[in-house]
């Protein structure tokens, strides 16, 4: 480790960090570096974001054979890619050539993949095939160059309810097997072959928010129902803290909460289909789960979400919210627009009121009284867990 790393690994304090893994009684939170410290920020990307899977998008934002978007994870410059097998890819964007970055708007490519510098063109597999003069004017190949060794770097990814996840550093489990805890908590109510039937929704399915806040904070707050009284009270109204049950992820990859009493008002005779295997005793079962890092999952009878996190900064977060259906009828006719314009708004209403407690909880950091703060032993272990996570990865 050089000199540089080392000093900013001594910006962890391994104390209070371990205060976090003692018992939900006795721990204390992350400590404020952990939200305020733009050199931490350097080391969470290396420990996590670079460590861990990791969503970056949504396979429905490249639908076709060719569509592809440039997407910035803490910097790194990636591109996301439909092949001519319908499979997404993902790629560092950068040319082998001069390290130009390739992709700098999503678009359509139909052949090839061209760097605008010096042309050097790679194929939908990454492969380097054209390189323009490299052997001197009309010579177009050189006896001394090894294509092979300069094709595009291509990340390790999967595809999994339409969520793009990476892992960069190519160093975890594989995503079947670290998927494998909540996809069987959720084959009881949610089996495999309903969630293949969820239709992203193009006109109701997606909103932005900016965050004035760090990504951390998102999370822990989806996690608990402790406060739904007072920061939702028009969801409170049918989906009381009585009503909810905590959810911890074991192994800990996953936490969150669920309610048995899902069952919004909206306005018109029509209901939402249903998935068909859903069961009737658990109609008004949903679940909130975050998995760990950077998206939270939303499941209901008729309909499934994903809001996921891309961090800007230590203290700046895009918040991605997607929305999904049960067929394309659902998903997109104009039988049921009424029911998903409503179902939109009342997500983004949630949403936009939690914004202003993660935005709350960001200032009140700056505080150096706060010592990370303490759990409730009650409402808070899902919390706790996220915490938890968080500072056994910065421990390895």
């Amino acid at each position: 480790m050089n000199v540089k790393k080392k000093n900013l690994f001594r910006l962890l304090d391994l104390k209070k960090l371990r205060m976090v893994n003692r018992p939900i009684e006795k721990a204390h939170g992350l400590p404020n570096e952990c939200y305020v410290n733009k050199n931490y920020f350097i080391i969470e990307r290396k420990k996590i974001f670079e460590n861990k899977w990791i969503v970056i998008g949504i396979g429905s934002s490249v639908p076709n054979i060719g569509d592809i978007k440039p997407f910035d994870l803490l910097g790194i410059p990636l591109i996301i890619l439909r092949d001519r097998n319908q499979k997404v890819r993902v790629y560092h964007n950068v040319c082998s050539h001069r390290g130009y970055k390739i992709i700098q708007k999503e678009g359509k490519i139909k052949n090839l993949i061209r760097c605008p510098y010096h042309s050097w063109s790679y194929d939908f597999n990454g492969k380097l095939i054209a390189t323009p003069h490299i052997g001197g004017m009309n010579k177009h190949n050189c006896n001394k160059f090894d294509k092979s060794r300069s094709n595009l770097k291509e990340i390790k990814s999967k595809v999994w309810l339409d969520l793009i996840f990476v892992n960069l550093n190519n160093n975890e489990l594989d995503f079947d097997t670290y998927i494998k805890p909540l996809s069987d908590r959720w084959e009881k109510f949610w089996p495999k072959n309903d969630r293949k039937l969820i239709v992203f929704s193009r006109d109701y399915g997606h909103f932005n928010l900016n965050a004035k806040t760090n990504w951390k904070f998102a999370i822990e707050n989806y996690c608990e129902s402790y406060h739904l009284p007072w920061v939702h009270p028009g969801l409170n109204s049918y989906s009381k803290i009585k009503d909810h049950y905590h959810i911890k992820g074991l192994p800990n990859r996953f936490a969150g909460q669920g309610t048995i009493v899902y069952n919004p008002k909206f306005k018109g005779k029509l209901n939402l289909p249903s998935f068909p295997n859903w069961p009737k005793n658990k109609e008004h079962v949903a679940e909130y789960v975050a998995l760990f890092p950077n998206v939270m999952l939303g499941i209901h009878k008729d309909h499934f979400y994903a809001y996921w996190l891309e961090p800007i900064s230590n203290n700046t977060t895009k918040e991605h919210m997607e929305i999904y259906y049960v067929g394309k009828d659902a998903a997109n006719s104009a039988k049921y627009k009424s029911l998903r314009e409503q179902n939109f708004k009342l997500w983004k209403d949630v949403q936009k009121e939690d914004l202003n407690i993660i935005e709350g909880m960001q200032m009140g950091r700056k505080s150096p009284s706060y010592n990370g703060g303490n759990f409730s032993p009650v409402m808070d272990n899902a919390t706790h867990h996220f915490h938890k996570w968080v500072a056994n990865n910065l421990l390895k």
